[in-house]
């Protein structure tokens, strides 16, 4: 890749989210009032804890499809825990978010472990554990969607501080740890060394297979996150309470600049990735566009998000 392509590929996101904005605001300028920028801020809560969870697991050149099952696995796992519409949730508050970020760090680090003791390819062991994780979830809810009645788990989506929904402070705490893992930890430089150079990190000693489980661990964590905040938008628990949050995800990660192929990219990248995709969204509903046109504008800057950020030639499948 040129140093043209590089700078380019570096500054583009940006660019592309200023510039949707001020498209968006000329053609109907109600987009910048502080009421509708709240409403973005709020609706990216959830999306953003995903794209961080996806951007990991991307970073070291693999893939994560499960968001959806892990999301379902654990929004089943928070209305087990809490005081829900069928009086059968152990009612323990806030004190279940532990759990609920537990169990779907578990989850993810089975995904890890058929992956790399098996030696199934990424996509196809999360694939795979993702329809497990939405088939356990409709078990547990009896196919139906449960409502959740806690009041401090619907305050994440209701209360607000300073006038934000605690969503957001909940999001922007997830940013800056994911921030700290990548850039701070060991497992974070492990992680982007996997990405760009595996066959180094093997000759330098480190165990490939515990750096990737765990990845896919921390990944599975903050997909637990994020299915709390949208079962809490929600206010209720499904098994499709992930539903349409893969594909959000995994373009957030794309538009915002991290390589499909790893070691490039990080969570600062997925911030304007997941910006991008959610001031398009809500572009194109103030502007009143059909749900189709989005899609297909959102398709077309993930080729182009792809083709700035990849070499032409030689272009790596997710291990």
């Amino acid at each position: 890749m040129t140093v043209t392509r590089l700078r380019l590929a570096s500054v583009m996101p940006l660019l592309v989210l200023a510039g949707l904005c001020v498209a968006i605001s000329i053609a109907e300028p109600r987009f910048l009032s502080i009421d509708n920028l709240i409403r973005i801020a709020a609706a990216s809560a959830a999306p953003l804890v995903l794209a961080l969870g996806a951007t990991f697991v991307i970073l070291m050149g693999s893939i994560d499809l499960s968001v959806e099952g892990s999301m379902a696995f654990a929004s089943a796992i928070l209305a087990a825990c809490v005081a829900n519409a069928n009086g059968a949730g152990l009612d323990l508050g806030l004190a279940a978010l532990p759990l609920v970020i537990a169990a779907a760090a578990l989850f993810g680090a089975l995904i890890g472990v058929i992956h790399t003791y098996l030696r199934v390819p990424s996509f196809m062991a999360s694939l795979g554990m993702g329809f497990v994780g939405l088939g356990i979830a409709t078990i547990m809810l009896g196919g139906e969607r449960v409502g959740i009645v806690d009041e401090s788990i619907r305050a994440l989506a209701l209360t607000r501080i300073l006038n934000l929904p605690i969503s957001i402070y909940v999001a922007t705490f997830m940013l800056a740890l994911a921030w700290v893992i990548q850039n701070h930890t060991r497992i974070g430089r492990r992680m982007l060394a996997l990405g760009g150079a595996e066959q180094l990190v093997v000759a330098s000693g480190v165990n490939v297979r515990h750096v990737r489980i765990l990845v896919f661990a921390i990944a599975g964590a903050f997909f637990g996150v994020g299915a709390v905040l949208a079962s809490a938008r929600l206010g209720a628990s499904s098994a499709l309470v992930g539903s349409g949050q893969l594909f959000t995800a995994i373009s957030a990660v794309v538009v915002g600049g991290t390589a499909l192929t790893g070691g490039s990219g990080g969570v600062l990248a997925t911030l304007l990735g997941v910006l991008i995709v959610m001031v398009l969204n809500n572009g194109m509903v103030i502007l009143g566009l059909p749900t189709f046109v989005q899609q297909g504008v959102l398709g077309i800057m993930i080729i182009i998000a792809v083709l700035l950020n990849q070499p032409i030639r030689g272009l790596a499948v997710a291990k």
